[in-house]
């Protein structure tokens, strides 16, 4: 139990120095402590700690939203920042604004557009301080509150800011300490996190209470060429309870200009061709030194009207508390899908799940009937924010699958309708514009995941699968004339069996990096296609893309070694890739992205990393290896010489899962409990790095239920709980599955496991009857629902073999048949 106390020590000593305010830890324990003697359902919003990951670059936005929401309510601090929000105190306020991204890389920042700020001018209106850089204001220390739907913070002049929020609209409340005279406001045009403003029109009606503000601004993570168009409603006057004094609108660049213009009404702007910053915005302020106002707040990606329609028709006159209401209420209808035993669980494991939980409903963001570009109009649901499909294939995805089909059915709807409206399927679509590709066409395991789990349900959800497939195909099949922003260098991967370096595509272009990686990913996305075809009978289909997905072997070199280990992935046609570069440890100076020089052959992974990388064929893989003993011993390796990469989504398969491949799942349990208490803890600073959209969130989530899925399959590898029970619910399929954990000793949820404590897998039953002790099937149980016993034993030896039951694998008869 001395890690758990460590865990919440290490909260305590968090808020005493930084953000957020102690209240928020001490209500969440609170809450936890209380779920023991509850009579009625439990509000699972109260266990939600929104701040993890605001530190640490976890680049976790805690704002105000609702699941799945259009609109994240949150301030933007200075810094690095690209959620909006930080806990450094060191860093200033510059407004708030409705729209954000959570646990997205873009260094530069996402969103922020439409910032609102709060001010005090004794003095008068021309001397407001408008410009960004005059305007910033640091943060009242330890008074950042957040929870599901609702978010407070408050600046070192009393001035205290609030939002709840709708789909595409919110209120947003600010009090002025009292006596502090005449409240101002300044609206912001053009200043977005990332800079990124490329013109656009602001209108005040002083008589209607109305700003209205439409523009373009740039991508996040994509080209620089591409501008998408935002626009924003605010009604300033509280439905008449609010009245304005003074109005009008600012101008100022960096260079001394500052000026104000009363009584002004209209902003049109082109774009700066010479490169200038200016900054423009809306002024007013209120008769009567109110102490609180009130601001509606609408936003669209389609018009200014729609943004006004968005705001009255979701929140209309509602009060603050309405809404806050209505946003609580789903969050706990999303949260409450998966119910663990909460006064028999360690409190930092409800915390940690529940907080997973919720990141893996804040995106992608439901921006359905807000389209633009080819998708104007579009009568197929629509999300933005796929940061990036490379990212959320693995694990976001398949926990989306155990519970919330419907919401699973409406992204994948999504991604076909981007394989209709531009002939390949999105890849990381960031602010509504393509964004980079990272590993290849990772859309088609997403696609993949949701044919094998739903195939049976999916014309009732709205997907038709044969067009689903001739999505998937299209990737795998047709060389898009721009393979950086979807689809795959797939002719000449098609024709080598690999993406080689130096061949010419005369048809396509992109950047001539990460052969390695790619051919790795794309040899996985061809399984996932593969898996398709199967499901659908097309058997010469199947035979094609199961050959291809066995690609991952043509850049294994028997030759390599490395710390004594026999065989690593290179680049074929390409100059030789140490196998430890782009390692944790790496003390090279080499690069591991997108850029034009990164000479290593893979992406954001060493060699070491990516060797690993063949979920679909681990069996041959550990051939290729050298067997069982040496995978282990390999495994273990990677993991002592710091290789392996918590963060780094490519180690999600490898490690610490894959002893089960090797027929050792004791081990798999022994470093579950290690990489959680490592990495992850209930503090801002407890993701390791980037959540990349809920990937980390997922991933987590998986380990703290004893699970982790095979992706574009419906098998799942069986591992300990950190709970004693939990139940899934699946409303759509009107299953609920039980899982208990017979034997649970909370002295197990610790980084290592004491001696004679139990806490691996000695037998597995379902519905009554034994199952596999590594791994069982979502028709086997998550689609029928039941009952599932894990029998935990203290006997590490006996429990450390899948009793011949070994995870399945394409070269040794697995995946033989669709279920």
């Amino acid at each position: 139990m001395a890690n758990l106390l460590l865990l919440t020590a290490a909260g305590l000593l968090w808020t005493a120095r930084a953000q957020p305010a102690p209240s928020v830890q001490a209500g969440i324990a609170a809450a936890i402590k209380n779920a023991a003697n509850a009579t009625g359902p439990l509000d699972y919003t109260a266990f939600v700690n929104p701040f993890i990951g605001t530190d640490n670059f976890g680049d976790v936005c805690p704002g105000a939203s609702i699941p799945f929401g259009m609109v994240k309510f949150s301030t933007d601090l200075t810094g690095y920042a690209p959620a909006g929000y930080v806990t450094d105190p060191t860093q200033s306020i510059r407004g708030i604004s409705p729209l954000h991204d959570s646990g997205t890389g873009s260094s530069l920042g996402t969103y922020g557009n439409f910032e609102i700020m709060p001010l005090l001018c004794p003095k008068g209106f021309d001397t407001c301080t408008t410009r960004l850089v005059t305007r910033e204001r640091k943060r009242k220390n330890n008074t950042d509150v957040a929870s599901p739907g609702y978010f407070a913070q408050t600046m070192n002049n009393n001035i205290k800011m609030e939002a709840t929020a709708t789909r595409r609209a919110g209120l947003e409340r600010f009090t002025f300490p009292k006596g502090s005279g005449k409240p101002y406001f300044v609206l912001d045009l053009t200043n977005d996190l990332p800079n990124s403003f490329a013109g656009g029109t602001m209108d005040i009606d002083p008589d209607m209470g109305r700003i209205t503000i439409g523009g373009l601004w740039g991508s996040s993570f994509g080209p620089g060429s591409f501008n998408y168009q935002a626009f924003a409603c605010y009604d300033i006057l509280d439905g008449g309870a609010q009245q304005l004094s003074e109005y009008g609108l600012w101008s100022g660049n960096p260079y001394g200009m500052d000026t104000k213009n009363l009584g002004a009404t209209h902003l049109n702007l082109t774009f700066n061709l010479i490169g200038d910053h200016y900054e423009y915005g809306a002024l007013f302020s209120y008769d009567g030194e109110p102490e609180e106002i009130i601001i509606r707040v609408g936003v669209s990606f389609v018009s200014a009207d729609q943004a006004c329609s968005n705001a009255e028709s979701e929140v209309g006159g509602s009060t603050f508390e309405d809404i806050e209401a209505q946003a609580k209420a789903l969050w706990n209808e999303k949260l409450s899908k998966i119910e663990i035993d909460v006064p028999n669980t360690p409190a930092n494991v409800t915390e940690l799940l529940y907080s997973s939980l919720y990141r893996a409903s804040l995106t992608p963001n439901n921006a359905t009937d807000e389209t633009q570009g080819v998708f104007a109009g579009t009568s197929s649901f629509y999300f933005d924010s796929l940061y990036c499909s490379w990212d959320t294939f693995r694990t976001f995805y398949p926990l989306m699958s155990l519970h919330s089909p419907v919401e699973f059915a409406q992204i994948v709807d999504n991604y076909i309708d981007g394989w209709r409206k531009n002939g390949w399927m999105p890849e990381c679509r960031a602010n509504n514009l393509p964004g980079w590709t990272q590993g290849g066409s990772s859309g088609d395991v997403i696609v993949g995941h949701f044919a094998t789990h739903y195939h049976n349900e999916a014309a009732a959800l709205g997907i038709d699968l044969e067009e689903l497939y001739s999505a998937a195909w299209t990737d795998g099949m047709v060389n898009p004339p721009e393979w950086d922003i979807q689809g795959r260098q797939s002719n000449v991967y098609n024709q080598y069996g690999f993406v080689p370096f130096a061949v010419l595509d005369p048809s396509s272009t992109g950047r001539q990096t990460r052969e390695g990686s790619r051919t790795i990913e794309y040899a996985f996305e061809d399984f996932a296609i593969r898996q398709i075809a199967q499901l659908l009978g097309k058997t010469d289909d199947e035979a094609l893309f199961a050959n291809r997905s066995l690609n991952y072997r043509n850049v294994w070199d028997p030759t390599v070694v490395s710390d004594g280990f026999k065989g690593r992935d290179f680049t074929r046609k390409f100059n030789f890739t140490n196998p430890t570069h782009c390692s944790p440890v790496d003390n090279v100076t080499t690069e591991c992205s997108l850029q034009g020089d990164n000479t290593n052959g893979f992406y954001e992974s060493s060699s070491w990393e990516y060797s690993w990388f063949a979920p679909h064929d681990t069996a041959h893989l550990i051939e290729l290896m050298g067997g069982n003993a040496t995978f282990i011993s390999r495994l273990d390796h990677f993991f002592k010489a710091g290789y392996f990469n918590v963060g780094n989504e490519p180690s999600f398969q490898v490690y610490p899962i894959g002893y089960h491949y090797a027929n050792r799942p004791a081990q798999s349990v022994d470093r579950v409990r290690q990489v959680v208490f490592e990495n992850f803890d209930i503090t801002p600073a407890g993701l390791p790095g980037n959540d990349d959209q809920a990937a980390m969130a997922s991933l987590l989530s998986f380990h703290l239920l004893g699970l982790y899925p095979v992706p574009s399959t419906t098998q799942y590898l069986v591992l300990s709980p950190f709970t004693p029970q939990y139940t899934i619910h699946n409303s759509y399929l009107d299953v609920s599955t039980t899982v208990t954990t017979v034997g649970f000793n909370s002295k197990s949820v610790q980084k290592t496991i004491p001696a004679g404590v139990a806490a691996y897998v000695a037998n597995v039953t379902v519905n009554g009857v034994a199952s596999g002790r590594c791994h069982f099937d979502f028709f086997d149980v998550f689609r029928v629902g039941g009952n599932v016993t894990i029998e935990l034993t203290a006997d590490k030896d006996e429990a450390n073999d899948c009793l011949g039951n070994v995870p399945e694998s394409l070269s040794t008869g697995g995946f033989s048949a669709a279920r």
